[in-house]
């Protein structure tokens, strides 16, 4: 199979390695898209992660734009790792964990760290960051992945973690007034004999909100949580829960709210098991999804701007009396059982999204 043919339909820059999407969000005009990249190389961890950045009008057309963080400070020389973007008095702001090594140390320390833009391509990183040093003693040293967001006009920061101890995985939950000053309140969810969540998202739904994260399990299997429920006093409390996106290969979707209202879920494909499957990296970001909630039920559909690229069929797909098949070239194949009343594939080049019953459940493969 090809690899270095480009993908028509998924964005991915043009060298260099990619991995989670970061700071999604709508800002004069343009979706903008943020990532983990190592600009100078095609697999990982051979130099400090930096934000790639990217932005479109239609999810069709998509501009690469400069490098938005690099990591060239002494709280950030180890990285800038993942985090989320938020809109306030017309300045966009970055918030993105920061790693650096402190001298005489053995252990990389995970802080949070903002940075901020009035053009939306020129970034200035805070004087004063971090802004949160070091984990409370709900958490663990895996400490990561800001999600900041506006509820009820207060700002909240959602911060993945583990408890080693407890062997959980967590989301802790800081409160602020300004974007810079944050408080520790609680923690906001757990999951038990986990070692840690990452990439969560937070946002206000109507009068409740929508909480997602990638949890990592103590066998090392992950999943794609998005939850909906009431958030109270410092607490959420689910009242309806989905995967969503069963890849198999994808990995730390991030959600965000757009000028239309549409909270929009976009994630990174394949996944790190294929850190080193090619001689260039073969990683993209999916089409952007829509989550909605209906019967109880939650749902991720393609949005309208890419939906008359969806096909009925694809020669990878084989439906069977109960579901159907997708065959991969070198890997297992990926198997479906259960009722179809609608099935709708998006297949480009080597990657596949297969949509089933109007996005109940999805499926993000590569066909190797």
């Amino acid at each position: 199979m090809e690899f270095s043919r480009p993908l028509q339909m998924h964005y991915r820059p043009r060298k260099g390695w990619m991995n989670d999407p970061n700071g999604l969000v709508y800002f004069q005009g343009y979706y903008h898209v943020f990532y983990q990249h190592a600009p100078d190389f095609e697999i990982p961890w051979r130099e400090p992660f930096h934000w790639g950045h990217a932005r479109t009008k239609d999810f069709l057309t998509w501009e690469e734009l400069p490098i938005a963080l690099y990591p060239d400070r002494p709280y950030d020389c180890g990285g800038c790792w993942s985090g989320t973007a938020i809109v306030k008095d017309e300045t966009l702001y970055l918030f993105y964990a920061s790693i650096y090594t402190p001298e005489g140390a053995d252990q990389i320390k995970q802080t949070v760290s903002v940075a901020y833009s009035t053009d939306g391509i020129h970034f200035e990183k805070y004087a004063n960051n971090p802004v949160i040093a070091c984990y409370p003693a709900e958490g663990g040293p895996d400490f990561r992945d800001p999600a900041v967001a506006c509820v009820d006009g207060r700002f909240y920061c959602v911060m993945a973690t583990g408890n080693p101890e407890k062997r959980v995985a967590r989301l802790l939950l800081y409160e602020s007034e300004n974007l810079f000053d944050w408080q520790y309140s609680c923690i906001l969810s757990e999951w038990k004999e986990a070692k840690f969540a990452e990439c969560p998202s937070f946002m206000q739904v109507g009068e409740k909100c929508l909480l997602t994260t990638s949890v990592c399990n103590l066998d090392e299997t992950h999943f794609f949580s998005v939850m909906y429920g009431r958030f109270q006093d410092g607490r959420f409390y689910p009242e309806v829960n989905g995967n969503v996106d069963k890849g198999p290969d994808q990995y730390a979707g991030q959600v965000f709210t757009d000028h239309k209202g549409r909270n929009l879920l976009i994630t990174w494909i394949p996944g790190w098991k294929y850190a080193r499957f090619a001689e260039k990296d073969i990683g993209c970001l999916s089409v952007p999804r829509e989550i909605t909630i209906r019967n109880g039920k939650i749902y991720g559909y393609p949005v309208e701007e890419v939906r008359h690229l969806l096909r009925d069929s694809d020669p990878a797909v084989t439906q069977t009396d109960d579901g159907f098949v997708i065959e991969r070239t070198l890997r297992d194949p990926v198997i479906h059982k259960g009722k179809i009343t609608d099935l709708k594939i998006l297949r480009d080049e080597y990657i596949i999204e297969v949509f089933v019953n109007g996005g109940e459940t999805v499926y993000s493969a590569l066909l190797c």
